[in-house]
Parts: C-alpha cells; sequence; structure tokens
C-alpha cells in the first residue's frame, strides 16, 4: 500500500509580488496547508484526502491578465519531503528573540532557540499564522501555565511554551505525520513537561488549562470554540490562529457567545491571530 497521502503543486509565478501572497492566501481557503516560496513562485501542499479534481476552481488569480501563473504537481512520498525541507528551508527570527531552525542551520544569537525538522508537519514559523503565535507567546506570561497547544503540527509552539516557562502543555493533532514529528522535536529540544497526543477535541472533556493555543483553521475554531472555552480557567488567555483579517466577525461573536472577552490582534499579510481573556 503506499504511503502517498500529500500532493505537492509547483507554481511558476511572474511578477513575484503581490501574486505570491494573493496566491497562497487562495490556495489557503482551498484547503492546501503548507506553503514554502522559492525564487520562481511557491510550493503548495495539499493532502490527499481533501484534494478534488476542481481543487483549483475557485483561484482566481490562476485567471487574472495582471500575473501568469502556470503550475505542476505530483504525489509526494513521505520519503520525499527531508530534501525538499533541506532544499528551501531557511531559519526565521521572531521580533530579534526567537529562532526555528533546523538541526542543519548554524546557531543564531537569540534568546530562544528551537530546533526543528518537520517533514509533512505544518508550523515551521515561515508561515503568517505561526509567526503570530510565536509573537504572542513572546509577549505573555507562561510562567507556571498549563498549556494546550491544539493542532500542534511542529510541535513549535508547545516548545517554545515550555522554554517561557509552561507546565505542564498538552500538544495535539489529529494528524499522525504531525504527531509522530511534534514527538520527534519535543525531544529534539530536550522539553520535558509536554504530553504529545494524537486526535482531536474529543481529548478535551474534563480538561482545564490556564492557556490554549489553538492555530487550526476556521472552521475548525468555530466548531470547537465551545470545548476550548469549557476547558480555560478563570483568568485564562485564549490565542487563536489559521484564519484571514475577513473572519474576525465571525470567530470574535462565537468567543463572545461564550463569554471570552478580545484582548489583541495581530495582522500579517492578510492573516490575523487574536488573544482573548476568560
Amino acid at each position: 500500500m503506499s504511503n502517498t497521502i500529500y500532493l505537492g503543486y509547483y507554481f511558476k509565478v511572474k511578477p513575484l509580488h503581490p501574486a505570491v501572497e494573493i496566491l497562497i492566501a487562495e490556495l489557503g481557503y482551498a484547503g492546501f496547508e503548507s506553503f514554502v516560496e522559492n525564487e520562481d513562485g511557491v510550493t503548495a501542499y495539499i493532502q490527499k484526502s481533501e484534494w478534488n479534481k476542481g481543487v483549483l476552481d475557485d483561484i482566481h488569480i490562476l485567471n487574472s491578465d495582471e500575473f501568469e501563473i502556470t503550475y505542476t504537481f505530483e504525489d509526494i512520498e513521505q520519503t520525499n519531503w527531508n530534501a525538499e525541507w533541506e532544499k528551501n528551508f531557511n531559519p526565521i527570527i521572531v521580533d530579534d528573540l526567537c529562532s526555528v531552525r533546523a538541526p542543519f542551520h548554524d546557531k543564531p544569537d537569540t534568546k530562544y532557540d528551537i530546533i526543528i525538522e518537520p517533514k509533512m508537519s505544518f508550523g515551521t514559523g515561515h508561515h503568517e499564522t505561526t509567526y503570530m503565535m510565536i509573537q504572542h507567546i513572546l509577549k505573555n506570561n507562561f510562567t507556571n501555565k498549563s498549556v494546550l497547544d491544539m493542532g500542534c503540527g511542529t510541535g513549535v509552539l508547545a516548545i517554545l511554551a515550555e522554554i517561557k516557562g509552561a507546565k505542564p502543555i498538552e500538544a495535539i493533532d489529529y494528524d499522525n505525520w504531525c504527531y509522530l514529528n511534534s514527538l520527534e522535536n519535543v525531544e529534539r529540544n530536550k522539553s520535558k513537561h509536554i504530553t504529545v497526543l494524537e486526535g482531536d477535541a474529543s481529548l478535551l472533556i474534563n480538561k482545564s488549562y490556564d492557556i490554549i493555543i489553538a492555530n487550526i483553521n476556521r472552521n475548525i475554531l468555530l466548531q470547537d470554540m465551545k470545548t476550548y472555552a469549557s476547558c480555560l480557567n478563570e483568568n485564562g488567555m485564549l490565542f487563536l490562529s489559521g484564519f484571514y483579517y475577513e473572519d474576525i466577525p465571525i470567530i470574535r461573536a462565537e468567543c463572545e457567545k461564550h463569554l471570552l472577552k478580545f484582548e489583541e490582534k495581530l495582522e500579517r499579510n492578510n492573516w490575523v491571530s487574536l488573544k482573548f481573556l476568560n
């Protein structure tokens, strides 16, 4: 049986900007979940279970007269991702405080340093949503706080939460690759207070946390908001991302329905991240 569960789309874009940003936004709405920008355009990855023949039908920029965009696509074997990763990944630094890098990168001079090897997992820090969630963690007090990282991807946010003093921490993802990759990255960073679980919000019954981090997508957030609110301790903090500026009203309305109070918004290339208080 094949272990191929992703498709890789290779888009060549002329001119690159702002076309690449628009393309990534539209692909995100269509179900693509990981993006790697390069000098020719962008590579986008989608799970085969989310793919259909019309997956690009609503990508309006592909029919724009302003840009020239061509693409090819292929099945991505699990064993191929390391080569793609090493070829395309550059270390990132967030607010001059936190670096996210691969094992083969030199250690930068930052206060916090995280080493990850994401394979097919989402959450390298390059995507706007992960970047903003890192910013939230850097700005807020995590010392001795119990934390949930929901939709943990590579585990990078849980790892940073522990570095900032949080404990205990649970990192949950429904995707098996993300689960296994988070386990690897937790060990790689010598984290001692993170428990990685494979599953969804059904694992949260009778649990409670001081801080919940949920970087998923709009529909899942809306579906599970009631559960998040019920798990959040008094005076707890909820950090959300994985959606666009236009989604703020519906996300905020759902949070306020469960008595969560809006506190702060971060925005990056039309992606947003929101902070709520219980």
